[in-house]
């Protein structure tokens, strides 16, 4: 039987290593015959494949191969991983600084700073969409690239592609818990509802019986004592455990103040451990991930992907958190709009479960949150001023129409290079 090709879009990524000893580990399950690491940066990539290149010697049954030729990497694929950060370090620093200016949090993901790195990002990886359905028409995109449910979101409007978003916030959050109740990982069950980097543990379920009690005092505990991202009077109120993304809308003052204080940015920080990483990549002495890619963040990266690739190869049935278009899994929430939930992965894909409503008093974020997420896709495609405005505008953490407008002309002027649907005369 022929052997998986796996395509790597953006192999150059620090992460990648991980990703390497992940498909070295699970080669029974995974019977990868060639991975193949693509990146636009031919020095970060021979530095990156390098070291990716000396694990794989050490017994990888897969032969590895670099490429800056995307529609090398994606001819005749069966997965495709997409980890794309377009404007690099940089974009990021900019996402994170520009809302700082109009009083809101700068963040790369959430708010106006996600908003920028969308309308950077879409276009990108619908070219990548389309180019999978020339060349691979029936492989599964598995897309990590940031803000992973927006991006989902406008693959899956706009492109034929099976594409399923992905992020290691749902996989944490169950090993958190399961920590919490000295569980195995692999025995815990959330009931898991919202948006990517939006979203709740309203449910626990470990061996088989119902564990949510125990997990919901544990987090009380913990927040009581300071080891936890949010206050026990938040949890009691919520009566749910919220993901770590809801601190910038829980905790958005406290947060502002702190970025504003704060010596230098995430992203500056990052940049800096990212630096720090490929000096120890480019040592060809070193043919192990190192332990310092911990700092980097992204914890559970390859272990989520890894296993969502083979519950679909496998026919496993398994249940994985994934980004998937609704089609009535949540009924607050349109039929074709991308929520982040439980779904029932098989051979043939991602299937999401149904669920029960929202709590009343979520539901008006989440539903207000897809709309700006909605918009924002509108905007990426059509190149639209007011449209992109409205995506501000609708944003629950965007203050006022002043500061929407004031956003909006920072944002496209700093992302001119990325954003030429916004500067082509009609």
């Amino acid at each position: 039987m022929k052997g998986l090709k796996i395509a790597v879009i953006g192999g150059g990524s620090v992460y990648t290593p991980e990703l390497i000893a992940g498909l070295i580990s699970s080669e029974l399950e995974l019977p990868a015959e060639s991975v193949v690491l693509m990146d636009i940066d031919p020095e970060r990539l021979e530095i990156v494949g390098g070291l990716a290149k000396r694990m794989a010697s050490s017994g990888a049954k897969f032969r590895l191969e670099l490429t800056t030729d995307r529609r090398q990497a994606l001819a005749g694929a069966d997965f495709v991983i997409a980890q794309l950060r377009v404007g690099g370090m940089a974009a990021r620093i900019l996402d994170e600084t520009t809302p700082l200016k109009f009083g809101v949090v700068g963040q790369e993901t959430t708010g106006p700073g996600g908003f920028g790195k969308a309308l950077r990002t879409i276009p990108i990886m619908l070219d990548i969409a389309e180019d999978m359905e020339e060349l691979c028409p029936e492989a599964f995109l598995i897309n990590f690239t940031n803000p992973s449910g927006i991006v989902t979101d406008a693959l899956l409007r706009h492109n034929r592609v099976r594409s399923i978003g992905l992020c290691n916030v749902p996989m944490g959050m169950r090993h958190m818990i399961a920590g919490w109740l000295d569980a195995d990982p692999a025995e815990v069950e959330l009931d898991y509802v919202g948006l990517n980097h939006l979203s709740w543990v309203r449910g626990v379920r470990s061996a088989g019986g119902d564990a949510f009690d125990r997990a919901f005092s544990a987090a009380v505990a913990r927040a009581q004592q300071g080891e936890f991202a949010f206050s026990a009077s938040l949890l009691e109120t919520l009566a749910m455990i919220p993901s770590y993304y809801l601190r910038y809308y829980y905790q958005h003052d406290g947060i502002l103040a702190e970025q504003k204080r704060a010596a230098r940015t995430r992203g500056e920080e990052v940049r800096e451990i990212d630096g720090e990483l490929l000096s120890l990549y480019a040592d060809p002495s070193l043919a192990t991930k190192p332990e310092s890619l911990n700092r980097r963040g992204g914890a559970h990266y390859s272990t989520a992907a890894l296993a969502l690739i083979s519950a679909i190869h496998n026919d496993k049935r398994e249940v994985h958190i994934v980004n998937v278009r609704n089609a009535g899994a949540l009924p607050d929430l349109p039929r074709e709009a991308v929520v982040e939930v439980p779904a029932l992965v098989d051979g043939d894909g991602v299937h999401p479960l149904a669920s029960k409503p929202l709590p009343l008093y979520v539901r008006g974020l989440v539903q207000a949150v897809k709309v700006y997420e909605e918009l924002t896709v509108e905007a990426a495609m059509k190149g639209d001023d007011r449209v992109a405005l409205r995506a501000l505008l609708a944003h629950p953490l965007v203050p006022s129409f002043d500061s929407a407008q004031g956003l909006w002309e920072s944002i496209k002027e700093a992302n001119r290079p990325y954003l030429p649907q916004f500067f082509t005369s009609p």
